[in-house]
């Protein structure tokens, strides 16, 4: 039988070594194991610093994600409240006496908390709606009782509630200061205001007497007349 021929198997695939050779004999290195592992290692780092170049960069995150968020605080207005009155309450009252009221409290106020009018009281002299000024006396009279005049003195007012308005027009001074916050300069300013001018045609005329102003005009608004 005639010789055959032997059958040429295929080369077996490289190993990693002899391919990492077989590229440094290309490059003209020689490949012994140390520069090979260099090459490798190189080639590690230079697959590294290319990934961290190319990836991706994350976005900064928003201003308010980072700065706290300013918060804010409603202050409400601050109000200081009145002083309350200190008034006497006289005369045909059930319980005369000293009362501390609020401010802005009216005669009608000091004779619900002294017990109310006294059976032989003079309603009609009384006025209820006048506005209370602190360390005022209100006197009630008796029916067919003449009021007696207001106290003076430092510290006093007098009150003009029992004896009803006061006429700016016909008032003398002494009528005059009897109504609350009006001294003997007060009464004089309005004498002569009323004789420079002729008589009042209102009350909030008398607004434009020197030394009165907005809050007296209120006060003694219920208290006078025209």
């Amino acid at each position: 039988m005639p010789d055959t021929p032997d059958l040429q198997r295929p080369p077996p695939d490289p190993t990693a070594r002899e391919r990492v050779e077989a590229l440094a004999d290309r490059l003209g290195i020689a490949a012994s194991p140390w520069r090979a592992g260099g090459a490798v290692v190189l080639a590690v780092v230079v697959g590294a610093v290319a990934w961290m170049w190319l990836r991706p960069v994350p976005a900064a995150p928003a201003p308010d994600a980072v700065l706290p968020r300013a918060t804010t605080t409603l202050v409400g207005p601050t109000t200081t409240a009145a002083a309350p009155v200190v008034v006497q309450a006289a005369g045909a009252i059930a319980h005369p006496g000293v009362y501390t009221l609020a401010a802005g409290a009216r005669v009608n106020d000091l004779v619900a908390a002294a017990g109310g009018l006294a059976p032989d009281a003079d309603a009609d002299q009384v006025l209820l709606a006048a506005v209370l000024t602190d360390g005022e006396r209100v006197y009630v009279p008796r029916v067919g009782e003449t009021p007696p005049p207001a106290p003076g003195g430092s510290g006093g007012t007098s009150s003009a509630s029992s004896r009803g308005p006061v006429d700016l027009n016909t008032a003398s001074e002494s009528e005059l200061e009897s109504l609350p916050g009006i001294g003997p300069t007060l009464a004089q300013a309005i004498i002569d205001y009323r004789t420079t001018h002729g008589r009042f045609a209102s009350v909030d005329e008398l607004g434009d007497v020197r030394g009165i102003g907005p809050a007296r005009l209120e006060q003694l608004r219920p208290l006078v007349k025209v």
